[in-house]
């Protein structure tokens, strides 16, 4: 595991599962199964916690949890996103406000079916307004990156695990992954 100085508000964990659930993500959002992303989390403080955090949206809703303990207990690999730059304290503290504000918030099972496959997406995202009341777990973290300005999006309710690192490593947002599991 990499030494929490290493990880900041901000970064990307990128998760490919095992199971069939992982793979069937990874299909239906243009990844390879046993190897693409199927789940993303983000790194931000909780107002409960002073230590650095991973924040996801896993079926039982938003939670957070120290980082080292979000890796160990995954089962399949694991990537580490950094983000171009630190974040400023104003982004970290709003940020961080955000997704404290997010906790316990319900997954959104049909926002993420929505977000599958880049066009299908994108033609929802005109009919379908962006929602933060549940959560699926690229929503929260492209949320996240449009909150603080780092990201301009006009729908984070859209972006699915794969496609939103993508964009992200594309605009120069995210920086080259290390695995780490």
């Amino acid at each position: 595991m990499k030494s929490l100085e290493e990880i900041h508000a901000g970064d990307i964990f990128g998760f490919s599962g095992r199971s069939w659930r992982s793979a069937l993500i990874n299909v239906a959002t243009g990844g390879i199964p046993l190897w693409s992303l199927s789940h993303v989390g983000i790194v931000g403080y909780s107002k409960h916690k002073a230590e650095i955090q991973l924040f996801e949206a896993l079926d039982s809703g938003v939670v957070s949890s120290p980082v080292s303990e979000a890796v160990e207990k995954y089962n399949g690999r694991v990537w580490h996103y950094p983000l171009y730059r630190p974040l400023y304290l104003h982004e970290i503290t709003r940020m961080s406000a955000h997704l404290s504000s997010m906790l316990d918030r319900p997954y959104d099972v049909p926002g993420a079916a929505r977000s599958a496959g880049n066009v299908f997406s994108v033609i929802e995202a005109f009919f379908r307004r962006e929602d933060l009341t549940t959560l699926f777990c690229s929503e929260l973290a492209m949320a996240q990156l449009a909150h603080i300005g780092l990201f301009a999006t006009g729908n984070a309710s859209r972006w699915n695990p794969n496609h939103s690192v993508r964009t992200l490593r594309r605009a120069g947002i995210l920086r080259r992954p290390e695995r780490i599991k």
